[in-house]
């Protein structure tokens, strides 16, 4: 059988009954095609003047070819049962990364904090639902957002705001963690994969609120109760909204709407009799209530 050389050594590599080498590279890294079909890594060194095997060869391509020859080694992400990559999960960060924080437990209507503290700390939604208003001068309070579970919000203090613009409320049993200021921007520096959701985080909650203004001043007060109960719902946030919400009066979604509660309560009952939400005390809502925000 007829001898070839791996290129970049002078000396013979020793010929295997599996298969053909073929070189790849000048550092004495050989490949064999099995009979498989398959190409195999083998790294041979020379000392003494007599090459010595430092590695097996194996039917199955090694980790260092499926990465690239003896490249990086760092895992790779698995997939989920559906066959997506697996996401960054802020939760899991947050538990397992060291980050200084503080976790409260807030009762329904228990204020987290009020319009004018000092605003010195982030919070996130473990779980449970805040809503955050803000009372004008004259003592009339409208509510301006609603947050759930893996929501940031009082993110203001980020950017330069010293007291805090609104009061958080919770509005169903939550438990909420709490970050410092200058923890979460020494977080930031240091963890680019916690650096880059938030900033998504934060552009996607910008241009919410872009959408609520539009809606505000072009849509009837039909199709903002019917915006607000499907995000409400989260609705287009994950793959399986919640359906059910959390115990929300008419009195607050008249609120977040921007008319009355009367109003409120007559779309809420045309809206049942179509079928496009179920209320009996508690809201669930249903998929076709789309159809009122999409109708032109």
């Amino acid at each position: 059988m007829r001898r070839r050389t791996a290129r970049g050594g002078k000396l013979p590599v020793p010929p295997l009954g599996t298969g053909q080498f073929r070189s790849c590279s000048p550092y004495n890294i050989v490949m064999l095609e099995t009979s498989a079909g398959e190409r195999c890594p083998l790294l041979y060194s020379q000392g003494g003047g007599v090459l010595a095997r430092v590695r097996r060869v194996a039917k199955r391509p090694s980790r260092a070819y499926r990465e690239g020859v003896f490249g990086p080694t760092m895992k790779s992400q698995k997939p989920r049962k559906n066959g997506k990559a697996g996401v960054f999960n802020p939760q899991e960060f947050l538990d397992t990364a060291g980050v200084a924080r503080k976790i409260a437990e807030y009762h329904r209507r228990e204020s987290i904090y009020t319009q004018g503290d000092a605003a010195d700390s982030v919070m996130y939604v473990q779980k449970g639902g805040v809503k955050l208003s803000v009372v004008n001068g004259s003592g009339k309070e409208a509510v301006v957002a609603m947050f759930g579970p893996t929501d940031f919000f009082g993110e203001g203090c980020m950017a330069g705001q010293t007291i805090r613009m609104g009061t958080a409320t919770a509005i169903t049993p939550s438990t909420i963690l709490m970050i410092e200021k200058a923890e979460l921007l020494r977080v930031l520096h240091a963890e680019q994969e916690f650096s880059d959701h938030f900033i998504r985080y934060m552009l996607a909650h910008n241009i919410r609120v872009e959408e609520d203004l539009v809606d505000q001043l072009f849509n009837s007060s039909e199709k903002r109760l019917a915006r607000t109960l499907l995000l409400l719902a989260r609705y287009g946030k994950q793959d399986q909204p919640v359906r059910s919400l959390p115990k929300v009066s008419q009195e607050t979604l008249a609120s977040m709407v921007g008319t009355t509660r009367s109003r409120v309560n007559f779309f809420m009952n045309k809206f049942r009799k179509l079928g496009f939400i179920e209320y009996n005390g508690k809201i669930k809502v249903n998929k076709s209530l789309l159809t009122v925000v999409l109708h032109e």
